[in-house]
């Protein structure tokens, strides 16, 4: 958060182009190491009967940020300027440090990992089967999320109408998340996933099918978009419980595996889907986004229910 935060006052001090691509490299870097390392204090503060639900939180907090963050940033940024926006970003990672150093709990040291233990839990069958979950699911989403613009014209759908969708979808998630934690400490963190997959698959479906309306796509798009929200962030959050519950010694390198598997799997919807509308076939995107579904839900289908725990040699 440290970083986070210096890398935002850095970003409308940059004398030039090559600094402020330096300061955004160590944003990035710093957000990217801050939620594995949040997960895994979560999940060690809650304890096992309540990783779901205390996992949920973290990422519920993202998805809540996600819905204020990125509105509000365009708002200060079209009123003040791009200096403001870093400046203001600066102002509240500096208040959550402080938050952190003064009111939350210390916890005692975790196990010390060496690096040949990292690589050999990511080699484990079970890690890498969870893994290739995620990067599907998240691959999936972010064929259409990184498009969902161009994807809404079908309906006619101006600016304002397309925010308050990106609103509806960004309420759905945190549903979603805060639910699907909580489904993962009652019911199971695997058949969550299973049944988040399913609705998942559901609602590409209806994107896919819905684009064919046109003018009456709305009708049909939006309930799939919430379900879509909904559904999707529930997976992300019951993979964290997967993980968690695989190698509770090593919450923090599991997490970070999967937060790398959530960067590949944007990284790699993002790109098909930007193959699939310069081929001319924006209304096959629902589509292709289900491809990606059904090979998660295989995923999981293919895992053992039954797996051993990974604890760290110490």
């Amino acid at each position: 958060m440290g970083g986070f935060a210096l890398a935002n006052l850095l970003a409308p001090l940059a004398p030039g182009y090559a600094w402020l691509i330096g300061a955004r490299l160590l944003l990035a870097l710093s957000a990217a190491s801050f939620m594995p390392a949040a997960g895994g204090y979560a999940a060690g503060l809650a304890g096992p009967e309540r990783q779901g639900r205390a996992l949920s939180m973290v990422i519920g907090g993202l998805t809540v940020a996600i819905i204020a963050g990125v509105p509000l940033g365009v708002l200060l940024g079209d009123a003040l300027g791009w200096r403001a926006t870093f400046l203001g970003v600066a102002g509240i990672a500096a208040f959550s440090l402080l938050g952190i150093l003064a009111w939350l709990p210390r916890q005692a040291p975790g196990v010390v990992v060496s690096l040949g233990e990292r690589m050999a839990l990511a080699r484990s069958a079970d890690v890498l089967s969870i893994l290739a979950t995620t990067v599907l699911t998240v691959a999936g989403t972010f064929t259409v999320y990184t498009y969902l613009g161009v994807f809404m014209q079908v309906t006619g759908l101006g600016p304002r109408g397309l925010a308050v969708v990106l609103l509806v979808f960004g309420v759905a998630s945190a549903a979603g998340t805060r639910i699907a934690g909580s489904a993962a400490d009652h019911w199971g963190a695997r058949r969550t996933v299973i049944c988040g997959c399913g609705l998942v698959l559901l609602a590409y479906v209806a994107l896919a099918l819905g684009a064919a309306f046109e003018q009456a796509a709305m009708a049909v798009l939006l309930p799939a978009i919430v379900l879509w929200g909904f559904a999707s962030w529930g997976v992300t959050t019951a993979q964290q419980a997967r993980l968690v519950a695989l190698a509770p010694d090593l919450a923090p390198v599991s997490l970070s595996l999967n937060s790398s598997a959530i960067y590949l799997g944007s990284a790699t919807g993002a790109a098909v889907g930007a193959l699939v509308i310069a081929d001319g076939a924006v209304r096959m995107l629902g589509g292709v986004a289900a491809c990606f579904s059904v090979a998660a839900l295989l995923t999981v289908l293919a895992s053992t229910r039954k797996r051993q725990t990974i604890h760290a040699r110490v």
